[in-house]
């Protein structure tokens, strides 16, 4: 499955609410969100631009692969998940095998979804707090994610198509700017 997102940062979030539940989209996710990036010794997921990721969302937990397909509109992934029945259990295997975290990262997210499309607000919590609350809108077509970036006030400017890790430096700098 290919995953196409773009992230709008800086929003305000009872504004996006309010525009979502005026299309008619529908709440479906609101909890905790627990993600740990693995790689190997070498790093050679990372060199070649993929991910691995164990995450637990909610009560469900999922092992992602993801790689990387370049495109400068959106943030563009080959995606291939599968449920997991046990995070802690999944989490030993994975470092039993040789698999180190790289990084972990703590969030809520509240998700939305209209005509197949998901609406994800995050907040980040830890040591990624100083990142403001922000809009990712997920699809299989970036045409109609642009539609809906419109039809919630915002302009394909806005569009970033950044990961988290991205994201990050970006507020990052912005701090240290200041």
């Amino acid at each position: 499955m290919y995953e196409i997102e773009i992230k709008i940062l800086d929003i305000d979030r009872e504004k996006v609410e309010e525009k979502l539940f005026s299309l008619g989209a529908r709440k479906i996710f609101d909890e905790e969100i627990h993600a740990i990036y693995y790689d190997s010794a070498d790093n050679a997921i990372r060199k070649d631009r993929k991910t691995f990721r164990l995450r637990k969302e909610g009560k469900r937990s999922v092992l992602t692969f993801k790689c990387y397909i370049e495109n400068t509109k959106a943030k563009v992934r080959e995606e291939k998940e599968v449920e997991v029945a046990d995070f802690g259990i999944m989490r030993s295997i994975l470092e039993s095998a040789g698999f180190s975290m790289w990084l972990e990262m703590k969030k809520h997210r509240t998700t939305y979804e209209c005509e197949g499309i998901h609406f994800e607000i995050d907040k980040y919590h830890d040591k990624y707090d100083y990142i403001p609350e922000f809009l990712e809108i997920e699809g299989t077509n970036i045409e109609k994610i642009y539609k809906y970036v419109e039809l919630l006030g915002f302009q394909k400017d806005d569009c970033r198509p950044w990961d988290a890790i991205q994201v990050a430096e970006y507020y990052l700098k912005r701090m240290q700017s200041y």
